[in-house]
């Protein structure tokens, strides 16, 4: 559904993204991991068209995106931390994003009633904590039911409760034929969501596999217990 195809981007003389290449499925949950400067913000931002790389393709559907942004519409981004005017209550930011899309009739707002924000719709964003903010966000990624999502540390800031919500609500995308793109530095928020694992570092691809592979790989079955294992064993692509 999405191909990356040698994709490289350097700011000055950094190589944040060195010769990617991947090709992600329908019915995927892929986690995006990696330290601090290994390509992963650039890497999303790519896909987004947010940065343009002065090398290799993205495609979706087989359809290279360079220049042709219409296909933005069909992802739903979730920042890591969502920027919304202060001044305006719930309602009304999710009313404008609404009216972005006039096309759209129809809205997923499962997590809008799940997280309880119909309840809150009259408060400001300036009055909402970060957790609140952050369950904003992720209905508003989900509202038109796109068929690729990308959440970047959606579970920050949410409550255990909350979390849980969100991690069910991302198994039934997948289970729907949507592609999900994942980043998360707590391994423990992706275990039983991730289908996937793309590993990057210093802006190289170290391995994608799935996760069933590398728990049969590494003799674990948790999650943080499986790369830990892998990074040990010095498993490559």
């Amino acid at each position: 559904m999405i191909g990356v195809h040698q994709l490289t981007k350097s700011f000055g003389k950094f190589k944040a993204l060195d010769s990617i290449s991947l090709q992600l499925s329908k019915g995927q949950t892929v986690c995006l991991l990696g330290p601090n400067g290994s390509g992963k913000t650039t890497l999303i931002k790519s896909i987004l068209g947010l940065v343009i790389p002065e090398a290799g393709t993205i495609t979706i559907d087989s359809q290279a995106v360079k220049k042709d942004w219409q296909y933005r519409s069909g992802i739903g981004y979730m920042p890591q931390i969502g920027r919304y005017p202060d001044n305006m209550t719930i309602e009304q930011v999710i009313d404008m994003i609404k009216e972005l899309r006039p096309e759209h009739t129809v809205y997923d707002e499962e997590l809008f009633h799940g997280f309880g924000l119909d309840k809150l719709k009259g408060k400001t964003m300036r009055s909402l904590s970060g957790g609140t903010r952050q369950k904003v966000s992720a209905c508003l990624t989900f509202l038109f039911s796109p068929g690729v999502y990308i959440l970047d540390e959606p579970t920050a800031g949410l409550d255990p409760v909350a979390s849980e919500l969100l991690k069910e609500k991302i198994g039934r995308e997948r289970t729907a034929g949507k592609l999900i793109l994942v980043t998360s530095h707590v391994l423990s928020d992706l275990e039983g969501i991730a289908s996937h694992i793309v590993y990057l570092q210093d802006g190289k691809l170290v391995f994608y596999k799935s996760v069933e592979e590398l728990q049969v790989a590494t003799g674990e079955l948790r999650l943080n217990k499986v790369i830990a294992q892998v990074m040990k064993e010095g498993l490559r692509a």
